[in-house]
């Protein structure tokens, strides 16, 4: 059954948690006053403009417009959703996240939940690869290269058994629609073109993509020899099990001949397509398993390979992960630099190989801030991390580990090996292959130290080659993920400052202050503009004074008022602090004199055009009498 996380566990958590911890552990702070600094995260800047305010719970950055609580920016910073921001806050404050029934009736009949299906395709692959008559040759390849049952059972690899729908029936999905849909959306069947599914993956050993909460996200299926000889094997056990589709050995014959006529071959692993949960240019093969198998993780080693991962984790080297079949992305990068200051490529000495190294470098290059490394390991012609592992063992492979070329070396002896550096003519085309890259690197250490090896390379003055560089920069032509592009920088005006307003702006930064508002009820009947909201957030508090600020901008995520209340909250008061009850007081009576005015105004309307009931004449002269009697409080507005 579906579940939610309960609101109250959510305003317990913002209580607990402090957002300085939060980010700093990301982005490094510096104490300004009574607030923290840094350089913003989403965009490039080179002195500080992005703040934390321990008191108020919040962070803003003047530079970009970026603001919000410590759950969003762990969602923008980590390109987390909300639920996944929920479950990282509560492992850093040490609780488990409960979660609410969902009764069945509010959810649409057959709309599982995607991660649910996933999880079973899970299980199904890893009790075939136990228990299907199909299975031995899976079996055997893995003994074959050395994996152990307990690794296996720690990636939880399987097998999908030759056939069209053994996952569909497995799953119950034989006869019915809406699940056959929702496997196809988690990309587990294929529709086929006259109506109906097929199983995606078949006569395959299964690898399960797991993201960093753990849940199965894809899939990965190597082909057992060849793909055609797969395919054929896939036909004769399905023929042979009485499992035949009609129609589909027919749509296979076509794709293989006209493979043969095009002379391609088949990759040997196939993964998960994209869908709502799996996206291969974000995700990592391995990543959740090394985190669990790691207390602290001092170094990354980046391979290309499943098999790769789980024989460096047989031989004791459980840092590896994968990317899946994707060059290195900057989401990569960033992801794992988060992780770890320290990342090891992993790479075939051939060309090929060389040429992914160098694209890793591209998507590298804008996140190597000062203190992260990125080294490049390149195996001897013809091996691959599975197979030199098991041939010189795990102590031996961490050695050449160790002995990876730095960043530094193995950028510079790649753009020198494509000219003649002891001519004047080459050592200048050096400088301009370097300069769209350099000029990518974050402005700090890092970068200067790159500039001043290229100097001494081209026999120049640092300070010289720095603004040459410097000028007429050429824009970036390095790929930018969408998600990973810079924020684009809007100025808005800043909002006029009205009663409502402030005493929401002090509120949302001193909740206390709710108590302070008296009986609600006074302002019942009010028509001025977002008095409404001011009430609902004084409710709020005084039903649940506990609530910090964070937890009451929380409160209101993904409701029209957010965005409005997140401007009102980074608001700088000019009065002292001691000052501030006093205002939020002024601005309440302030308010309620407005209201009594205008509910006056409206009836004396009415009067005008002999509309009063004698009711209204009641209350008219009640008004009248409020308006004599009160002095109220002035505000600075």
């Amino acid at each position: 059954m579906a579940g939610r996380i309960p609101q109250q566990f959510i305003d317990e958590l913002m209580t607990r948690i402090d957002i300085v911890e939060v980010i700093d552990t990301r982005v490094p702070l510096r104490k300004a006053g009574r607030e923290y600094t840094a350089c913003c995260p989403f965009h490039d800047e080179k002195s500080p403009s992005f703040t934390v305010s321990q008191q108020k719970q919040f962070y803003h950055c003047f530079g970009c417009g970026a603001h919000g609580t410590a759950l969003g920016f762990l969602m923008e910073y980590e390109h987390l959703d909300f639920v996944e921001a929920v479950h990282e806050l509560a492992g850093q404050a040490g609780v488990q996240v409960p979660v609410q029934a969902v009764s069945k009736d509010s959810a649409p009949q057959g709309s599982k939940d995607l991660y649910g299906l996933l999880e079973q395709a899970a299980d199904f692959y890893c009790r075939q690869l136990r228990d299907s008559k199909h299975a031995q040759p899976a079996v055997d390849y893995l003994k074959n290269r050395g994996l152990s049952g307990e690794i296996a059972a720690h990636y939880a690899i399987g097998y999908a058994p030759p056939g069209w729908d053994n996952l569909l029936q497995a799953l119950g999905a034989g006869n019915n629609s809406t699940l056959q849909t929702q496997l196809a959306k988690a990309g587990l069947l294929i529709e086929k073109d006259g109506g109906g599914y097929y199983d995606r993956f078949r006569d395959r050993i299964m690898f399960p993509i797991r993201d960093q909460r753990g849940r199965v996200i894809g899939f990965g299926g190597r082909v057992l020899g060849d793909d055609a000889q797969g395919r054929a094997i896939a036909k004769g056990s399905a023929s042979v099990a009485g499992d035949t589709t009609p129609g589909m050995e027919e749509v296979e014959s076509r794709r293989e001949q006209r493979a043969r006529v095009s002379g391609a071959t088949a990759p040997k692993y196939m993964n998960s397509p994209e869908t709502p949960l799996f996206h291969k240019g974000r995700e990592l093969y391995g990543l959740y398993e090394a985190r669990k198998a790691l207390r602290t993780i001092d170094r990354l080693l980046v391979v290309e390979g499943y098999m790769d991962v789980a024989a460096l984790a047989q031989h004791g080297i459980q840092y590896a992960v994968a990317t899946l079949g994707t060059a290195t992305t900057r989401d990569h990068a960033e992801r794992l630099f988060r992780i770890t200051p320290t990342l090891v490529f992993c790479f075939d000495g051939d060309r090929a190989g060389r040429e992914a190294a160098w694209r890793a470098v591209e998507n590298v290059v804008p996140v190597m801030h000062e203190g992260r490394q990125a080294n490049f390991l390149f195996l001897p012609d013809g091996e691959d991390p599975d197979s030199l592992v098991r041939k010189e063992g795990g102590t031996t492979f961490e050695a050449r580990i160790a002995q990876a070329s730095p960043f530094s070396s193995f950028f510079y002896d790649n753009l020198i090996k494509q000219i003649n550096i002891s001519t004047i003519d080459g050592r200048a085309r050096l400088v301009e292959l370097a300069r769209p890259l350099l000029s990518n690197l974050p402005e700090d250490v890092f970068q200067h130290m790159m500039v001043a090896r290229l100097a001494e390379i081209v026999r120049m003055e640092t300070t010289q080659l720095m603004k040459i560089l410097k000028q007429a920069r050429p824009k970036s032509k390095l790929p930018l993920e969408k998600s990973s592009a810079k924020r684009a920088i809007k100025i808005k005006a800043p909002l006029q400052k009205s009663q409502v307003r402030i005493a929401i702006a002090l509120l949302l930064q001193h909740p206390g202050l709710a108590m302070q508002a008296g009986d609600l009820t006074r302002f019942s009947g009010f028509h001025i503009p977002g008095m409404d909201l001011l009430v609902s957030l004084l409710q709020m508090l005084q039903t649940h004074p506990h609530l910090n600020s964070g937890a009451l901008l929380e409160r209101w995520r993904g409701t029209p008022e957010s965005q409005h209340l997140m401007r009102l909250a980074q608001w700088q008061h000019l009065l002292p602090e001691e000052n501030w009850e006093a205002e939020f007081c002024g601005a309440l009576d302030g308010l309620y004199v407005q209201g009594i005015e205008q509910c006056k105004e409206s009836l004396l309307d009415k009067s005008r055009n002999g509309e009063l009931t004698a009711e209204d004449k009641h209350e008219l002269q009640r008004l009248f009498a409020l308006q004599t009697r009160m002095k109220p409080s002035q505000g600075t507005v």
